[in-house]
């Protein structure tokens, strides 16, 4: 489901008209089991103004044609596929040498033994692909295109901390297998946590850019960008109605989500230094307090299975109960590994725990994994 409070680490509370859904935007051929599906309805582009592509974020829209020139030529469509199974998506060169960032759920099916990527560019020419790293986490990856293709445009980078609700934006990529597909929206809102269950793995959108910009199941992987074809956001998710039965629909509702370049990138730079995303550890093994027990003991939270390294070093022991997390009642066991995924080893993380009836305050400072 779409969290609908970027501050909660839950699914959309309260009264609501009808229930959505995540799905994965790739398109899967065989028995590929589709995690995400990154789909948005596209904005009217027949109204307002159509400035030049850097006029910024007063413009009713982006004018497409600039940016689409300027943008396409880093844009990629990745296959990736492996016995029977294979998928269609999306992704962008965003560093000399071959280097394209795109999501983990895009390329997850060729990660085994016997999986093979190949990426596509906007001038029909094609090259194999290698896995650089993975971080299911986050839902990103970075390949490397062989060596033919080293040589392409890298799209520029720009930043996600300055923008705005209802900047006009561009989503770029490869909806149903259509290469060089662009289209306009905006920034629909800003902050949003969305947690988005994969195969086997929850990816966490941390800060993600709510749009309109037209996405489809293909997309995922793929470029947002601004009036400046700057990087601003990765495609990455969107909410769906269910069909009856609770199986997701075909059609969008116009919430999408892409996961912020200020947040792609420091974790795209350390798969390509290490293959592996870094991210710092709290040492502690949880388990969410059923609500039979809850109902029982009256104390709701994270019990505590064990606790080593900086876990132990915090005071913590095995049969605590973790009732807060920097200071947010403690309801799931994903909300530790939330706290570590836009950190670096040496941050604090506060909690409350409960032993044996008695309440205490601890600081856990994050070590390096």
């Amino acid at each position: 489901m779409v969290q609908a409070d970027s501050g909660s680490t839950g699914p959309v509370q309260g009264r609501r008209p009808t229930r959505l859904l995540l799905v994965a935007a790739g398109v899967a051929v065989g028995a590929l089991v589709t995690a995400l599906i990154f789909l948005v309805v596209q904005h009217d582009n027949t109204a307002g103004a159509t400035p030049s592509a850097g006029s910024g974020d007063s413009a009713a829209m982006c004018a497409a044609i600039p940016v689409a020139n300027q943008v396409l030529p880093s844009i990629v469509t990745i296959s990736a596929q492996r016995g029977g199974q294979s998928g269609t998506l999306s992704g962008q060169v965003f560093r000399a040498g071959g280097y394209v960032l795109t999501n983990d759920h895009v390329i997850s099916v060729a990660a085994g033994a016997g999986g093979k990527v190949s990426v596509r560019y906007s001038d029909g020419q094609t090259s194999d692909a290698t896995i650089v790293g993975r971080d299911p986490s986050t839902d990103l990856a970075v390949l490397k295109a062989a060596d033919e293709a080293k040589n392409k445009p890298v799209i520029a980078l720009g930043s996600s901390a300055n923008l705005q609700v209802g900047q006009p934006v561009v989503a770029l990529g490869a909806p149903l297998g259509l290469a060089s597909t662009v289209t306009t929206g905006i920034v629909s809102a800003l902050d949003r946590y969305v947690p988005v269950p994969g195969e086997g793995v929850t990816h966490h959108l941390i800060g993600a850019i709510q749009t309109d910009a037209a996405i489809n199941p293909g997309n995922s992987g793929g470029a947002l960008v601004d009036c400046a074809g700057n990087l601003v956001g990765v495609n990455a998710a969107i909410a769906t109605v269910p069909n009856a039965g609770g199986v997701a629909g075909g059609g969008s509702v116009g919430l999408g989500f892409a996961i912020p370049v200020d947040v792609a990138r420091p974790v795209a730079d350390q798969l390509i230094s290490t293959g592996k995303p870094g991210h710092p550890t709290t040492g502690l093994q949880v388990q969410t307090i059923p609500q039979a027990l809850v109902r029982q003991s009256g104390v709701a939270g994270l019990f505590v299975l064990a606790a080593e390294g900086p876990g132990a070093e915090a005071g913590l022991r095995a049969g605590d109960i973790i009732t807060q997390i920097d200071g947010k009642p403690a309801t799931n066991s994903e909300q530790l590994v939330v706290a570590t995924l836009t950190r670096k080893a040496g941050d604090k993380v506060e909690l409350q725990y409960v032993r044996s009836g008695t309440p205490a305050t601890t600081t856990l400072t994050l070590a390096a994994p």
